[in-house]
């Protein structure tokens, strides 16, 4: 598991607007942690609800850029933790400009600015 990578994920039963079931989700976590002892992994998950693309903050993602079967969209306000038991399977690894992207959005999201 390497940052950038987007595997299949379990989240297990849902929770009011949580994430749910099995889906696929980014790995955004530094590699330093997800090689370290740690058992957690920080990820955001994608959804194929395209309503959400116009979200603030959310990426959309294109199935030729994601290797999955549909367009999907990062949904970045739902970035969260998950034990590294929940991935299931790793599917492919987005290009850099949507990595710079997913970072530049992440700090939207928490609202921090760089000086």
């Amino acid at each position: 598991m390497i940052r950038g990578e987007l595997w299949w994920l379990d989240y297990g039963l849902p929770f009011g607007s949580e994430p749910g079931y099995r889906r696929p989700a980014l790995i955004i976590q530094n590699d330093f942690f997800n090689n370290s002892k740690i058992n957690t992994a920080i990820v955001i998950p994608l959804s194929t609800n395209m309503l959400l693309a116009d979200v603030p903050g959310n990426i959309f993602v294109g199935k030729k850029a994601s290797k999955l079967g549909k367009d999907s969209v990062l949904l970045l306000s739902q970035l969260g933790v998950v034990d590294k038991n929940r991935l299931i399977e790793r599917i492919s690894k987005i290009n850099n400009e949507l990595l710079k992207e997913v970072e530049d959005n992440i700090m939207f999201i928490l609202g921090i600015k760089l000086i």
